[in-house]
């Protein structure tokens, strides 16, 4: 028996979503799934076609970027996720896409504001950018060092990552995650249409007003506060 057939099966349809959802193109991109009591998650094949994929090619990871199993090289990304699984216990997803709008805010180096209910119903903030890691980093293990720019960048602004679960990565791209990976790849499609709103709120008023806060506390509170009413 396959003892980690349940992850790959997640991590899989995790990952057919994203070209379904319009999130990537060609081979870009990557979601993976985690099992915390084991220790591991599962994650895309490096460079392979959507089309080509199985439940079975998604390789096995430990939270330190070892493969565990898999006769294929884990994406690129790898230890990216493994960063952030180690640091932050209660994910069980990490989706990571190029996404057109998302990743314009991200090439902009430009927070993405908070102009509508949307937006709101979300995340009580902006969408934060990371800044561009230092020549160091990048010379360095350039996507271990990935994963502790995502998670500096929160706690510089006092973030949690339970508070928010998504991120551009200055002059990269958009990084998202969640309790499971359908929730990682769910904040990846909203990620993307928020990014898409304020562009094009931009284009048509370039002096647009934020959201006034009243309405971000009622639409997030709706939601997800403690007396939330939205949904079944």
């Amino acid at each position: 028996m396959n003892p980690y057939e349940h992850i790959q099966l997640q991590a899989y349809e995790a990952n057919m979503q994203l070209p379904q959802l319009g999130l990537v193109l060609f081979t870009f991109g990557n979601v993976s799934a985690a099992d915390r009591s084991k220790g591991v998650f599962a994650i895309k094949p490096s460079g392979v076609p959507y089309n080509e994929l199985s439940p079975s090619k998604m390789v096995i990871v430990d939270f330190d970027g070892k493969v565990v199993e898999g006769d294929l090289r884990p994406s690129s990304d790898t230890l990216t996720h493994a960063v952030l699984y180690k640091h932050w216990e209660k994910i069980g997803g990490i989706a990571h896409t190029h996404s057109t709008y998302a990743t314009a805010w991200a090439q902009s180096l430009r927070d993405i504001p908070i102009y509508g209910t949307t937006h709101a119903d979300h995340t009580t903030c902006d969408i934060p950018c990371a800044p561009p890691m230092d020549d160091e980093m990048v010379q360095g293990d350039y996507e271990y060092q990935t994963g502790f720019q995502i998670i500096q960048a929160l706690e510089q602004r006092k973030l949690s990552y339970e508070e928010i679960e998504m991120i551009l990565v200055g002059h990269h791209a958009p990084f998202t995650w969640g309790t499971t990976p359908q929730k990682a790849v769910y904040n990846s499609a909203v990620l993307e249409s928020i990014a898409q709103m304020a562009y094009i709120t931009e284009s048509i008023k370039a002096d647009a007003l934020r959201l006034k806060d009243s309405l971000i506390k009622k639409h997030f509170e709706r939601k997800h506060g403690p007396n939330s009413y939205y949904g079944q």
